[in-house]
Formats: structure tokens, sequence, C-alpha cells
């Protein structure tokens, strides 16, 4: 796939899902869309013209082949520079037969229209500065959006308050890389024009805008893919009737025997918008089976990789100082302090009594439910969605994107290289490459850096007819 920012050719796609539907819709852009559209659509209105209509509005009418009709559709125009391409755009829908749809597409290739690629819909918009790569990147974003979460997410990204902020950062840095370039054309006259103390600070502000956005990665990339809740505890203390009964189905195999989840078992859910990641693990414990022992090492890895931690316990036989004892151990373990627990005490329907530790579980907060029964398992749902608005969902920024992670990652170390080299006394040349660097990587997000290479990596990731 090539990209070129000065085709001028009109292309078409059919932007509604392939097969037959009730409609479907057929997007032209280019410098000959309303041509084409002169030719082979006749409004039912007698007061329409292509040259005359109004942009933004819907057309009644009929297709036709030379003098064959094809079907009734609706026709509506965008002119440019006010449309989605930035060019002039036609969207035709007509009913969704897959016949219908082949002969209408072969119509308009007919009349001089090629077939696009994928994402050049988006790739023009872009071209034409109707909104910037990284908007670009959250229209995909948003067609993924499988949850209230990513859609939220990607519908930040697209109204442009992460590309206004990296386009601050990078105007600030290059207003003083100015400043550095021009002691450069000076050198010989040893002269500075860059206030060296003021530089500090700027890198300073920088670096700390650059480390917010970072480190919001770690939670932008669990929304993306579905926050991982893993599932732990001893063997046979319900953890896989647990699982079956948040998802509502018999997914994890249920036995009396300990140990009988022996591999990690994975499954989503959406709960009130949110998407869980499910993990129900092999049970704690030691033991001599190889296998076994093969399932608890992989248990660990997951409950490193998860961002909330169901720890499932059989009230019969948990006290809450073995589970505090538990905790703590868990939190040395992994050594993360966003990692969010939540003690689950399960099988309260085979309590007879009250236990004597239950004032201790009460005060760590714990649910008591009965999974086999599915009784208060709603509690776990309403405990996991007040847990994800804790991730800082609210902040005003979530990089969500790895790309866009890597490349704040690496303007970051440029700057640090720029500080150091400054600190130390080096040559000026030299820290204005490092500089260019920063500015290169901040200037990829957005797009004011761009290669052919990295927007077919991009682009041609999107639908045809997107």
């Amino acid at each position: 796939m090539h990209f070129d920012f000065h085709n001028n050719d009109t292309i078409c796609a059919l932007s509604t899902a392939p097969g037959m539907a009730a409609i479907a819709v057929l997007r032209i852009s280019g410098e000959k869309t309303f041509e084409i559209v002169n030719k082979i659509f006749k409004a039912k209105s007698k007061h329409f013209s292509i040259e005359n209509a109004q942009s933004h509005k819907a057309w009644f009418g009929t297709i036709f082949d030379g003098d064959q009709m094809l079907d009734e559709v609706l026709l509506t125009i965008f002119r440019k520079p006010h449309s989605y391409t930035g060019e002039d755009i036609a969207e035709i829908s007509c009913h969704g037969s897959v016949y219908i749809q082949h002969q209408l597409f072969g119509l308009i290739m007919q009349n001089g229209a090629r077939p696009a690629t994928a994402g050049e819909f988006t790739m023009r918009g872009f071209a034409h500065q109707r909104f910037d790569l990284a908007q670009a990147e959250a229209v995909a974003d948003l067609i993924a959006s499988n949850s209230k979460t990513t859609h939220d997410l990607a519908i930040k990204q697209m109204r442009g308050g992460f590309s206004d902020k990296i386009s601050m950062l990078r105007q600030r840095l290059v207003d003083f890389a100015s400043l550095i370039e021009l002691e450069l054309d000076f050198a010989e006259e040893d002269v500075e024009f860059a206030d060296r103390n003021e530089f500090y600070r700027l890198l300073n502000e920088i670096q700390t805008e650059i480390k917010i956005l970072t480190d919001s990665f770690q939670t932008g990339n669990v929304i993306k893919t579905g926050i991982p809740v893993a599932i732990i505890g001893k063997p046979n203390v319900g953890k896989s009737t647990l699982l079956n009964a948040v998802l509502n189905e018999e997914r994890a195999i249920v036995s009396e025997i300990p140990g009988t989840t022996r591999d990690v078992i994975e499954d989503t859910i959406i709960i009130e918008g949110y998407n869980f990641r499910f993990i129900d693990t092999a049970g704690l414990r030691d033991s001599d089976d190889i296998i076994e022992n093969m399932g608890i090492e992989r248990t660990y890895e997951k409950i490193k990789q998860a961002s909330i931690i169901l720890y499932v316990c059989d009230l019969a036989n948990c006290k809450g100082e073995s589970a505090t004892e538990m905790l703590e151990e868990f939190r040395s373990f992994i050594q993360d302090d966003n990692k969010h627990f939540i003690l689950i005490g399960n099988k309260i329907d085979e309590l007879d009594e009250i236990p004597g530790h239950f004032k201790e579980m009460v005060e760590l907060e714990t649910i008591f439910v009965s999974a086999k029964r599915k009784e208060n398992i709603q509690l776990i749902a309403d405990s996991l969605v007040k847990a994800v608005k804790n991730l800082t969902l609210n902040a005003d920024t979530i990089v969500s994107n790895a790309r866009h992670y890597h490349a704040l990652k690496k303007a970051s170390e440029a700057l640090f290289s720029v500080e150091k080299n400054f600190r130390e006394g080096l040559p000026t040349d030299l820290i204005a490459i490092d500089i260019r660097t920063a500015l290169h990587y901040l200037g990829s997000i957005t797009g004011q850096i761009v290669t052919e290479e990295l927007l077919q990596n991009i682009f041609g990731k999107f639908c045809i007819g997107k």
C-alpha cells in the first residue's frame, strides 16, 4: 500500500459491513464525486441540482444504470472542506441486497472512481488537516470499542485533548530550541541566547508532564484490553464456582477434588460498561505434581499482571488473622501499590453459625458470598466497578496507545540526555541533536513528523470504508 498525499483520484468503498442487511452505505470522495453522482442519480425533487445542492443534506432519489433503474436510495452530500476527508463526499444509502451493492459499486467505478484502500478516507482527512494523527488513531479505537471505558477513552482522544497537550509541550520546546540553533549560527562569537536556568526549569516541567502521561499508560492499556481480575486462593475454596457465578455460565470445571484447576482460565464480561477479563487460577499450595506446579507458577505470573485480585477463602477454614497475613504476603511479593485486593468469604451456605473470626473478616471489608447458590454476587460486581473508578479514570488524559507511549518514553530519554549534557558542558551542537530527537518523537505522535512506514502501519489497519 502506498499513501500519496497529492493523489487526486476519486475513491469509493462500502462503509457498512459486507453482506445482506436492511441498508448499505457506499461512500465516494474526491474531485469527481459530484460528477459521478450526477451521472447515476436522479432526485425525486424537481428542485435538486448537484451544483446547488446544500451540503450536509440528504436527498431521496433513484439510481439508474443507463435506462435501467437499480434502486431507490438516499443521497447525502458533504462539500469540501467541511467533510470527513476534506474533499467532496457523497454517501449513497441503498437497500442492503448484496446484488444491489455489487452493481452500484461497479457503476461508480465505471464512471470514474477507483476502490479505496484500507484507511484511505481517514488518511485523506489527516492529509487535509481535518484532524491529526493521534485523533485519526482514535477513530480506529472508537470503531473497535466494546465497552464504556474504551469508548470514553477513544472519544477523549478524538476530541483532541491529548493532541493539544502534546502540541503545547512540543511548541515550548521548539521555542527554546530555536534559541539553541541561533547560538550555533554565532558559534565563533561564543554567545548564549538561551538562559540555561530557564531551560532547566522548562525541561523539568516537560519531563513531569511526560511522566504523568507515561504513568497513565498502565491504566489506559488495561482499560483498552480489558481490566484483568485474578481469582486466587487455596484449592477447593470455590474459585471456579465463583467464576461461573460471576460470568453466569459454566465456564470453568467444578469438582470437589482439590487442585482440579491446573491451568489458567480466562473469560470476559462487561459490568456497567466496564470490560473485565477474569482469570481463574490454579489453587495456591505446595505440591509434588509437576503439572500442578506449572499451573501454580502461571498463577503467580497472572497475579502480577492483574489490576484487581479477588482472594477467595472458605469461611469455615479462613480466619481474619491468616487472611491479613496472606494479603500482606502478596503485597510484598507483588510490590505494586496500585493492585486492588478484594477478600471474598465463600460458602456462607455451609455455615451453621457465625464463625468466631467474623468480626476480623468484616474489618477486612470481606464480601460474604455463596458462589454455589449465586448469593451476593452483585456485591462483587459493585466492588469491581468501584475499584475501576479509583484507577484515575477521571484524569484529563490517559495514554492507551502503545505507539504514543513508546514515543513519549523516547522523547523523555532524549530530554534526559539534553539536561545531562548541558550540565557536563558538552558542545551546543551535540545538545541540539538530542533536542531535535525529542521534537521528532513528540511530533510523531500528532503527525507533525511522519514517514511512509508510519502511515502504512497506522492506516493499513483500518477497515476499507473508513
